[in-house]
């Protein structure tokens, strides 16, 4: 890990070192945590899935075969 200097208001200062003190951990931590809850995630971060995972399956038609079955495109495309 590197070190980075930061210059604080002091009355941040007072609120990263008592949320640090009262979690138990420590400044470095505290600072780490909300840098990092406050950036957007990465590019080339997390595939389509990953971010829809739990959208799967949530409009089943109860047709196992809808989007493979030749007879369910009938009237489609031409």
């Amino acid at each position: 890990m590197t070190s980075l200097t930061i210059k604080l208001p002091e009355s941040l200062r007072q609120k990263v070192e008592s949320t640090a003190r009262i979690s138990g951990r420590s400044v470095s931590s505290v600072v780490r945590d909300a840098i990092s809850s406050s950036l957007p995630p990465a590019p080339g971060g997390l595939s389509l899935f990953e971010r829809t995972h739990d959208l799967c399956g949530k409009g089943k038609s109860g047709i196992p075969d809808l989007a493979t079955n030749a007879k369910h495109m009938n009237g489609y495309g031409a």
